[in-house]
């Protein structure tokens, strides 16, 4: 489903796969990041995204025009991951409600992993 923002002069609809990229956008500009995960279904593998994947690894649902975003992570050795998650919360939940005006619900963020440098 997508996000229905009604104006004066009409309704914008805006598709989950925007909000997702505008997800996977402000959460990559966290620091302690490495990138979006992936899991292969077939074998269990992680696979970390390419920046024009990002989107695969947000699962973003709307419903009444309220948002809800899982976004699957892997972070960098040696950060705290409270606070990279915080920070990434933070950052995806401003980003999204600053550009669309619409309101996020909720957001979880999954580490599926640790990398290091």
């Amino acid at each position: 489903m997508s996000a229905n923002v009604k104006t004066d002069g009409g309704n914008i609809i805006i598709e989950n796969t925007v909000l997702a990229h505008i997800a996977g956008i402000s959460a990559m500009e966290s620091y302690g990041i490495v990138g979006m995960a992936s899991k292969s279904a077939t074998d269990g593998l992680l696979e970390i995204l390419k920046f024009d994947n990002l989107s695969k690894g947000i699962k973003v649902s709307t419903e009444d025009n309220q948002i809800n975003i899982e976004l699957h992570v892997v972070l960098e050795y040696g950060v705290k991951i409270s606070v990279v998650g915080e920070n990434i919360i933070d950052r995806v939940r401003f980003n999204i409600e600053n550009l669309t005006g619409l309101k996020v619900d909720n957001i979880e963020v999954f580490v599926e992993g640790i990398r290091l440098k």
